[in-house]
Order: C-alpha cells, then sequence, then structure tokens
C-alpha cells in the first residue's frame, strides 16, 4: 500500500522504520513539523523523522499547516491509499481527511476513549492506572474521537516516568500500526467505535505543570514529577532560584510541608502525608547531580524551605 507517513518527534520514528521495512507497504513521501530552533546552541533542527526520512531518500513535507493549498496539491498529486499519523503535532483539517482511499490512521499512546489529547502518556503516569496502551483509529473532525481498529496495553511500573513508557510504547504502538495497515489493505479489520463511557482528556502540559506541589499527599507528588519527566520537567523554587528535580523515593518518615532535611544518605522533603528522598537535582546553569551533592554545594542549612 503506498502510504505517506505523518509525525514528528522521536516516538514517532520507530513507526516510521517499521512502515519502511514493511514488505507490504510503501512510504511515498513524510509529512513532518517544520524545521525549528533547539538546544543550547539555538541551531535549526531537522525534526527526528525528517532525520529518517532523509537517511532513505523519501521526500519530506514541512507545511506550516497542513491545510496550505500548495500542500493540498502535493498531497493530491500523490494520492497516498493511506497516511498513518503519530505524533505529527497539527490539527489535520477536514479538507484533506477524504484524499488517501483509506483515510488518516492515527496510532494514540492511550487506551481510547481515555486521555484524549496531547499528553496521554503523562495523564496516565499522573493518574496512577496500572494498565495503559496504544490505539489506531481513523481520523475524523473530533478530537481523537474516531473508531479504533486494534489496541495494545501496557503495564506502568512504579519507576516509569513518561519518558520511559513512551518509549516502550513507540514499540509496540510501530508493530500495531504495521498489521492495522496489513489489515486495512486485506479488508480483515473494521474500525469499531468508540464508547461513550470512560472519555477524558490529557492536554498539552505547560512548563507550570511542573511545579511540585509539595501540599499534595507523597504519592501525588512522586507521580507527578515522574509523569512530566523528561518533559515538561518537575521544578521547585529554593529561595528564589529554580531547582529542576528528578523521580523521587516515597519514604515512611514525617516532615513539615515543603521542610528540607539533609542526612547522611539523603536529602529529604515534606509532603502533605510522608516524606520523599530526592534523587537528582539540577540546580539552574548547572549539570544533573546526585541531590546529596546539592545540598552540599548549596550549603542547605536547618529551616530550608522549597515552593
Amino acid at each position: 500500500m503506498r502510504v505517506l507517513f505523518a509525525g514528528t518527534p522521536d516516538p514517532a520514528v520507530p513507526a516510521l522504520r517499521a512502515l519502511l521495512e514493511s514488505p507490504r507497504h510503501t512510504v511515498i513521501g513524510v509529512l513532518t513539523r517544520p524545521d525549528a530552533v533547539a538546544g543550547r546552541g539555538r541551531k535549526v533542527s531537522r525534526s527526528p523523522v525528517a532525520l529518517l526520512a532523509d537517511e532513505h531518500g523519501i521526500p519530506v513535507f514541512t507545511p506550516r499547516k497542513p491545510g496550505e493549498p500548495e500542500f493540498v496539491e502535493q498531497l493530491t498529486e500523490l494520492a497516498p491509499e493511506c497516511c498513518p499519523v503519530v505524533a505529527y503535532g497539527a490539527l489535520l483539517p477536514e479538507r484533506i481527511l477524504g484524499i488517501p482511499r483509506h483515510g488518516w490512521i492515527n496510532l494514540h499512546f492511550s487506551l481510547l476513549p481515555a486521555w484524549r489529547g496531547a499528553a496521554p502518556v503523562q495523564a496516565a503516569v499522573d493518574a496512577g492506572d496500572e494498565i495503559t496502551g496504544a490505539s489506531t483509529f481513523r481520523i475524523e473532525a473530533g478530537l481523537d474521537t474516531g473508531p479504533v481498529f486494534g489496541v495494545i496495553t501496557e503495564k506502568i511500573e512504579v519507576s516509569d516516568t513518561a519518558g520511559t513508557l513512551l518509549e516502550k510504547l513507540a514499540v509496540s504502538g510501530a508493530h500495531l500500526l504495521a498489521t492495522t495497515l496489513d489489515g486495512i489493505e486485506d479488508g480483515t479489520l473494521t474500525a469499531v467505535p468508540q464508547s461513550a463511557d470512560g472519555v477524558s482528556y490529557a492536554p498539552k502540559l505547560a512548563p507550570e505543570a511542573g511545579r511540585v506541589r509539595w501540599d499534595q499527599p507523597a504519592l501525588n507528588v512522586g507521580r507527578r514529577i515522574r509523569a512530566v519527566t523528561p518533559a515538561p520537567g518537575a521544578w521547585t523554587l529554593v529561595g528564589s532560584a529554580r531547582v529542576k528535580l528528578g523521580p523521587v523515593e516515597l519514604v515512611e518518615d514525617e516532615l513539615p510541608v515543603g521542610a528540607v532535611e539533609v542526612r547522611k544518605d539523603g536529602v529529604y522533603v515534606g509532603t502533605a502525608t510522608t516524606a520523599v528522598r530526592l534523587g537528582q537535582v539540577q540546580p539552574q546553569g548547572k549539570r544533573m547531580m546526585p541531590a546529596i551533592d546539592w545540598a552540599r554545594g548549596a550549603r542547605l542549612g536547618a529551616g530550608t524551605v522549597v515552593e
């Protein structure tokens, strides 16, 4: 089947690679977000999906908006039979949904109808879900509302961050997407409408969502930090300085909310319930380091409070 793949970040790469390696499908083009400034050097960089497409000599399309007349014309001329989508990063206008004969098939990293939206993996970790997964569905006008072709499940480990969980789902989801396209081509798969029950939403997380609320229970604090790792990143204030935090360990000790206690075996912070022991910490302008090294260098004294 002739396909045009739409995707942008690293989690979309395994799916594109799976389609490139499939003997049943031919990737005739890639739709991705425009080159963007990124990193400390503020250099203009290609998306990970574009870089893989470049390696294979596949035409890459980077319209600012996929509804631009020039891209619509290009898509019509290419005449793909199907357009698989993984984390493309922009809404697809209705005017292009009907161009491919088999539509646009999205790989979404949740068990729909749970966690529709831009940050399903982060939402699942933050909510304390024990099981998540990925779904393939046909894109329609609504937000992740289209009928579902297939699902895979994945257990959320207590040590999982959004980043590690997404890495696993990207790999297993790539296989799901490839087999979904196989079934669509064979006519053996029928999309099933989503249930009206169990609908939940996962909007994109702003940097402010990473600020740790120490007045929450320790369990919630730990989940939120894992949910925003690596992006947008967990942080707290020590005085006026912002400090980034890696995942924490829940312990039985009790401390006042936000109170910091430096011990020989680590740095502890109080929450609304029991304390947590900090893991990795990154002060402004420095690298990530063990919390105990940070505490010694910062000379944190008695009475230190994080906010």
